[in-house]
């Protein structure tokens, strides 16, 4: 393969992003064709509130996913892959809704949530609604297995929001509870993206094991980062509301390290603004993870997770989706690089 090639263009460091997705153009034009088009199945009262969370919805990495894992050429955009990108985006999208609810944040991807929009009470139906279209698309494939697959995720995915809102304005959360509650909330999304685009474009069930095996470490890695970007992040750059972990006292990783490596007169006064008896100061703590080294640290824990995702394909060099793949690792790791305070 030549440097000059789509895949090797997608691994350049610098230029993964871009590379990547431009080389998805014409997938993510037919999704969102798609997803548009799906409005006329909503009813006529809440289709102007579908449309603005379908218009809310980033970078869709999820259905990059998909297209990525099921990746046989640039010229062929699969109406399969195009349906099930679009069942994987509107899960994700109901969760979205759903947890700017509990986080109470005010912004998602430079535009004012759903929740604030339109209120909490409506938000969360609405949120049921996207959740019960993506099934519904599910169940139109010739086979069970799609609708199988997003079923069993989305209610992995519920359960990975339950554990940590349950546990809210508490201390008495470990690293196996944080690592647990990610793998589901967010890496199982990544997981059945992957699996499902693999298994569409009919690849082998070894090489459609790797390739989900690859989005679950992603996954993780993905939500350190985020978990990461809470604290050090612009939200100009990253585009939603930041700050919500400490002020909604849910423990995230870099909390957890910190709490770890505090004196125990701080680590009591960061224990009374999780558990909301005093006001957050979010500047005292930034400066105390700075001492502290948890940006080293915890991106070190997202490198980590990148790397067993690489590792998860080196096996399959010569399938057509590993090297694009590939590249999402390296758009993970400029994004954190990003992060670096002083960057």
């Amino acid at each position: 393969m030549s440097a000059s090639s789509p895949a090797e263009a997608a691994r350049s460091p610098g230029h993964a992003f871009a590379s990547v997705f431009a080389l998805l153009g014409p997938h993510l034009q037919e999704l969102d064709r798609f997803l548009h088009s799906q409005l006329s199945a909503f009813e006529p009262e809440i289709r102007a509130m579908a449309d603005y969370c379908i218009d809310t919805s980033g970078k869709r990495i999820r259905p990059a996913l998909a297209f990525l894992s099921g990746w046989r050429g640039p010229d062929r955009v699969s109406p399969d892959l195009v349906r099930v990108a679009a069942v994987v985006e509107l899960v994700h999208l109901a969760t979205l809704v759903h947890d700017d609810i509990m986080d109470e944040a005010e912004v998602r991807r430079s535009r004012r949530t759903a929740a604030r929009e339109y209120g909490a009470t409506a938000a969360v139906l609405l949120g049921d609604a996207l959740f019960a279209h993506a099934l519904n698309l599910a169940t139109q494939f010739p086979t069970t297995e799609v609708c199988s697959a997003v079923s069993e995720s989305t209610r992995r995915v519920c359960a990975g929001e339950i554990m940590p809102t349950l546990r809210r304005g508490s201390t008495n959360i470990t690293r196996a509870d944080y690592q647990r509650i990610i793998d589901l909330k967010t890496a199982e999304l990544f997981r059945v993206s992957c699996f499902l685009g693999a298994r569409l474009a009919g690849f082998s069930a070894e090489y459609v094991d790797a390739v989900s095996r690859f989005g679950r470490h992603l996954g993780i890695a993905y939500q350190i980062y985020d978990d990461l970007a809470d604290f050090f992040g612009e939200e100009k750059r990253v585009g939603k509301t930041l700050g919500t972990d400490l002020a909604s006292g849910k423990l995230t990783l870099p909390l957890l390290q910190l709490m770890e490596r505090l004196g125990p007169a701080e680590r009591e006064i960061l224990t009374a603004e999780i558990l909301g008896q005093r006001p957050v100061q979010h500047g005292l703590h930034f400066r105390q993870m700075q001492e502290h080294g948890i940006f080293a640290s915890v991106s070190g824990e997202v490198m980590s997770e990148v790397e067993a995702a690489a590792a998860a394909l080196e096996p399959w060099p010569d399938e057509a989706p590993t090297a694009l793949l590939l590249g999402l690792c390296d758009v993970l790791r400029s994004q954190v690089a990003a992060l670096q305070p002083g960057s």
